[in-house]
């Protein structure tokens, strides 16, 4: 509800703007936007929500001031005043000492067409983007304060009740699919809420972004800018981190970027370390494109009636099922020696497998960088590549595999795997949890290995030619894995596993030990 005029605050700021060049103006639900060539002015509307009272100057003047704060953790170069307008004898003024009016935030301008839903609708994410995003989110979140007031099954529920009442409201979708949602909602909440209230205990329940999605990132001199987040509420700011992730990791999957989805998720979880909340990303992720549902068919309702808005709105529900529906635990191990392309296969493969952003990737060269805590593309020395050391690393692996699956996320185990009881490791991890195992072995003519491995440039694998060349030398004993040519395209080779991993619904048929003797 609008409880104020603010039209000579209005008249005032484009006036003013106008002394430097052309003035535009943006309006969204609760503020008014006047761009000018080099500066932007952000104006709180006077209304009074549900979630946002921007009903008096005093607040106004507060929330533009916490606006600031917040937006500096990411955008410190953007974010660069509060302004007060203030009532002079001679009229309105900037930070005068007559009566306050309003306040804006005074911020740099960008370029507007580097917003990231910008470069996705070109074309133009690129894995190395998505490497550049995550570090960025990790940044903020583990600078994020915790919040311990709650339990975080709690603040589920409520964003579950907002969702339900609103979608309630609207008559865009049948309500026995609503009802249907909402039960499939309640039902994977409840299973979850041990996992939920633990993670609020460890402090993974913080103010963090609170709307993170591709409009709010742009491109900067190659670095991604994250800014304009929830600060006019911290209820609905304080969130678990993976719940603020997870809106970033709808959107793409919404944008058919599931590629980039995975990969995001991926290097997050490497960064974080926040594995272990990994079953939680597809109901987080469902929950994120329900509130869009809603939102989209609120505004329906509100007289944005179009076919374009009826296609979203419907877009995001079936999105949100989808999410939510679920799907059975595998564990997939993509072996073969340098150079046959596993890294790549397991990346193309993971966006198809499992549910919400797809299967975790755990790459025993990144496991190996972060044992030695060191960041993924760091050359190590030889003594990182012992026979003892390598044997911690595949236990490490079969252990991670093991947990997560046996919470119900599917695992892409990315290795070499070239001694008999590392595969016999990874599959014991798969009958330990009790789920499927399919082993892949990527093989191809000698010569295009060296070629690949010649070729190759940074990344996280320290394999040279040598490396291969003792490789090639080893006996590598009875590989009872599926093998693949790995000659073929990526592509070819992650669909051709996807159909196999289709028909494995079954779990191995019982724990047993692996054999053999594990150092290398």
């Amino acid at each position: 509800m609008i409880v104020g005029d603010q039209g000579a605050t209005l008249e005032f700021l484009e006036t003013a703007m106008a002394e430097h060049g052309p003035v535009e103006r943006i309006e969204t639900h609760i503020s008014h936007l006047v761009l000018g060539p080099e500066r932007v002015w952000k104006l709180k509307r006077a209304v009074h929500l549900p979630y946002a009272d921007f009903g008096t100057p005093e607040r106004r003047l507060a929330c533009c001031e916490r606006e600031v704060t917040l937006n500096r953790r990411t955008a410190p170069d953007h974010y660069l005043c509060v302004r007060r307008i203030t009532r002079e004898r001679g009229g309105l003024a900037f930070d005068g000492e007559g009566e306050l009016v309003d306040a804006v935030v005074e911020m740099r301008r960008f370029d507007q067409e580097q917003l990231l839903d910008r470069l996705a609708s070109r074309g133009e994410l690129t894995p190395g983007l998505m490497e550049r995003l995550a570090e960025e989110v990790a940044r903020l979140h583990a600078a994020s304060e915790p919040d311990f007031s709650r339990p975080g099954s709690e603040r589920v529920t409520d964003v579950l009740a907002v969702n339900e009442a609103a979608l309630a409201g609207t008559n865009v979708f049948p309500r026995s699919e609503v009802e249907a949602l909402n039960a499939a909602f309640r039902d994977l909440a409840h299973a979850h809420r041990a996992l939920l209230d633990a993670r609020g205990r460890e402090g993974r329940v913080c103010r963090a972004h609170g709307d993170l999605h591709l409009r709010n990132i742009f491109l900067e001199d190659g670095r991604p800018v994250l800014f304009d987040c929830i600060e006019f509420s911290d209820a609905i700011g304080t969130v678990d981190l993976l719940y603020d992730l997870a809106f970033l990791l709808m959107d793409l999957v919404h944008r058919r970027q599931d590629v980039f989805a995975n990969l995001l998720m991926n290097r997050y979880l490497d960064l974080t370390g926040d594995e272990a909340g990994s079953p939680l990303l597809p109901l987080f992720m469902g929950m994120r494109a329900a509130v869009r549902a809603h939102v989209t068919a609120t505004a329906i309702g509100s007289g944005e009636d179009t076919p374009a808005r009826r296609e979203e709105a419907r877009a995001y529900l079936d999105l949100a099922r989808r999410l939510i529906r679920p799907k059975p635990a595998v564990l997939a191990a993509v072996g073969g020696l340098s150079g046959s392309g596993k890294s790549t296969v397991a990346t193309l493969l993971a966006p198809m497998v499992g549910a919400g952003a797809g299967a975790r990737i755990l790459s025993s060269d990144r496991l190996r960088k972060a044992l030695h805590d060191v960041p993924a593309g760091t050359r190590l020395p030889a003594e990182a590549y012992t026979r003892e050391v390598s044997a911690r690393v595949y236990r490490e692996l079969g252990e991670r595999a093991r947990t997560l699956t046996a919470a119900g996320v599917a695992v892409i185990a990315d290795a070499v795997f070239a001694d008999p009881a590392e595969r016999a490791r990874i599959e014991a991890a798969a009958r330990a949890a009790g789920v499927a195992f399919r082993g892949f072995w990527m093989e191809a003519p000698p010569q295009i290995l060296r070629a690949r491995v010649g070729a190759r440039k940074g990344g996280p694998s320290d394999a040279t030619l040598s490396v291969l060349e003792r490789q090639l030398a080893c006996d590598l004993g009875e590989i009872t894995w599926e093998r693949l040519d790995a000659g073929r395209s990526a592509q070819d080779v992650a669909s051709s596993i996807r159909s196999a991993l289709e028909g494995s619904a079954a779990p191995a048929s019982a724990p047993s030990e692996p054999h053999g003797d594990d150092a290398r």
